[in-house]
């Protein structure tokens, strides 16, 4: 079986001749449909700079992406912008919502990109605020709501365009411990249930405890990748 997003010998430095910084020295990393994946390590570790370039925010020095067998590198500026806008959803740590937007047209704003129509916008919006148990909130502006909710309507916003895979970037930094929870196991449940692929960036093992597999790194290259693949 073909992997959903595979890397293959993939680099990155930054800054030229004395100055230059390996952040990713030739790894190799393949995840598979319905995987639920955390990444771990130090700061420093080359953990963002992978996820930076799986998102295509970034671009490898050297080596291969690719996504459903498509070489990422051989796409232009365009074509990586269409695909982060229909196959990839992002979760980060400090929601990035708009505070005086409400739930549910924050949720309309990606699908506003999509060219979908006013009607369209909102039956999708509500029921994704729904599976998020969000829909009686749909009203409330990001500012009106918990740090949690606030999260749940980030996970929200990128489920609302069904995309391939999402990608959480230290989803729970900014919530307490049962506040995290909820968003772990709300995480694992669109997982388990949808089949949905997660890719999650964490330095704490509790956190990382919900995904079915760990990848840490350490000086730019994968230490260790345990757990269960498909």
């Amino acid at each position: 079986m073909s992997a959903l997003i595979e890397l293959r010998s993939v680099t990155k430095i930054y800054g030229k001749g004395e100055a230059a910084v390996t952040a990713l020295g030739g790894i190799d990393l393949a995840i598979h449909d319905g995987e639920f994946v955390a990444v771990m390590g130090p700061s420093g570790s080359g953990k963002s700079t992978c996820m930076n370039i799986l998102g295509c925010l970034d671009a490898p020095t050297s080596g291969h992406y690719y996504f459903r067998g498509a070489d990422v590198g051989a796409m232009g500026r365009d074509e990586r912008a269409l695909l982060r806008r229909y196959y990839i959803g992002f979760v980060f740590q400090g929601f990035n919502l708009l505070k005086r937007t409400t739930a549910l047209e924050n949720l309309e704003l990606p699908l506003i990109y999509r060219g979908l129509p006013r009607s369209e916008r909102r039956k999708l919006g509500m029921e994704t605020l729904q599976q998020v148990g969000l829909a009686d909130r749909w009203h409330h502006t990001a500012a009106e709501l918990s740090g949690g909710q606030q999260q749940r309507v980030a996970i929200a916003r990128a489920l609302v365009t069904n995309p391939s895979v999402i990608f959480a970037d230290e989803p729970t930094g900014n919530l307490d411990t049962a506040k995290s929870h909820e968003i772990m196991q709300l995480l694992r449940l669109l997982n388990a249930e949808r089949g949905l692929t997660i890719v999650l960036v964490t330095h704490e093992e509790d956190v990382a405890s919900y995904a079915q597999r760990r990848v840490r790194f350490r000086d730019g290259l994968i230490e260790n990748d345990s757990g269960t693949r498909q």
